[in-house]
């Protein structure tokens, strides 16, 4: 299995070289009326189309993109805070995270109309983070049928999947979700005892994990080649992970799930504040809301009070019964002893 540094070095590398290009370039726009957006690489093609193309025409502008890993782009704008990008969105450990390295600028969310579509839990997570929660995604897990049943946390330690099992790697966003799972299945919660308990559950599981991924994409790889029978995924994947595997079940345990708001934030060396404003907002509307709600699109969960979703628009989202068991992750104790986590990680499950 690849290490995380190793890993992180090549999608940095590839950002870098690569990630930032110019998305769109309205006709009426000038050449100093741009705007880079960074964002997350799993469904480019609907992001493009459904979020970006139109707040470029609507305004004007001439809109550069970044596209990638949550991560590798938090950790290129730590180390190159003037890389030019105006607009990041990250998720919720890597908005705490940049926030508290003082890259982005105190937000005046007077400026966001939509600001007040938010529930009081969101607007005081955007006042502490100076970054606005945008989306809501849970862990879940997903299982070929025709190879098992799953509807709970604890059978994912069944020895009828040996070898048959990946896992989010402790790098990516539901990464820590593991080791919370891994508590809960040793009975001990993990701010308890700092993870001791967590991670002897996981070496448990280890026997049953043929890979711990990275990227989406892999997943519906595996799958498709049989070498995977379930896996644990985000919300946001199940329907690209689906399209290429139709056969496949989603469930979200009855027991609950952990829970991750993707955010928006102003990066501190931005010249274009009017226009980043003005992107968060579009973020925010119930136009945006809705249509990357849509499973063709981002398969995004909406957070603006106004957008009810039903029938398969509220599929696969934490929305209605899922959000409500859905538990919030401590990302400020995440982060606290990521660093120590991911040692242990790496000795436990990556260990070649």
């Amino acid at each position: 299995m690849t290490h995380h540094k190793e890993l992180l070095k090549r999608i940095t590398i590839s950002l870098l070289l690569g990630g930032l290009t110019v998305g769109f370039l309205d006709a009426t726009a000038k050449a100093d009326e741009s705007m880079t957006v960074s964002t997350f690489g799993l469904a480019t093609k609907q992001m493009n189309s459904d979020v970006l193309a139109p707040f470029a025409k609507e305004n004007h502008v001439t809109m550069r993109t970044q596209f990638g890993d949550s991560n590798a782009r938090m950790t290129q704008l730590e180390h190159n805070p003037n890389s030019g990008v105006d607009v990041v969105e990250l998720s919720q450990n890597n908005a705490l995270s940049g926030n508290q390295k003082h890259l982005f600028k105190k937000l005046d969310f007077s400026k966001l109309k939509n600001f007040k579509r938010l529930t009081p839990a969101q607007q005081k997570l955007a006042k502490e983070t100076n970054s606005v929660p945008y989306t809501l995604n849970s862990v879940g897990i997903m299982y070929n049928p025709q190879k098992i049943s799953i509807n709970s946390w604890k059978q994912l330690w069944s020895s009828k999947l040996k070898d048959k099992l990946a896992i989010p790697d402790i790098t990516t966003t539901f990464g820590p979700a593991m080791i919370y799972l891994a508590g809960e299945r040793a009975g001990t919660a993990v701010e308890k005892d700092n993870g001791q308990a967590a991670f002897k559950a996981l070496s448990q599981l280890k026997p049953n994990v043929t890979k711990t991924y990275s990227q989406s994409s892999d997943i519906a790889n595996m799958f498709k080649t049989g070498e995977i029978d379930a896996a644990v995924v985000g919300d946001y994947a199940v329907n690209m992970v689906q399209k290429a595997n139709p056969q496949l079940k989603y469930v979200v345990p009855a027991s609950g799930t952990l829970a991750n708001y993707d955010t928006v934030s102003i990066l501190k060396s931005s010249h274009n504040t009017e226009k980043d404003y003005r992107y968060i907002d579009a973020r925010l509307s119930a136009t945006v809301q809705k249509k990357v709600a849509s499973p063709q699109s981002l398969n995004n969960a909406p957070v603006n009070k106004a957008v009810q979703l039903s029938g398969k628009d509220a599929e696969n989202k934490t929305v209605g019964t899922v959000a409500k068991r859905a538990e919030s992750l401590n990302f400020a104790y995440v982060n606290r002893h990521l660093a120590q986590w991911i040692t242990r990680w790496n000795q436990l499950m990556n260990k070649q």
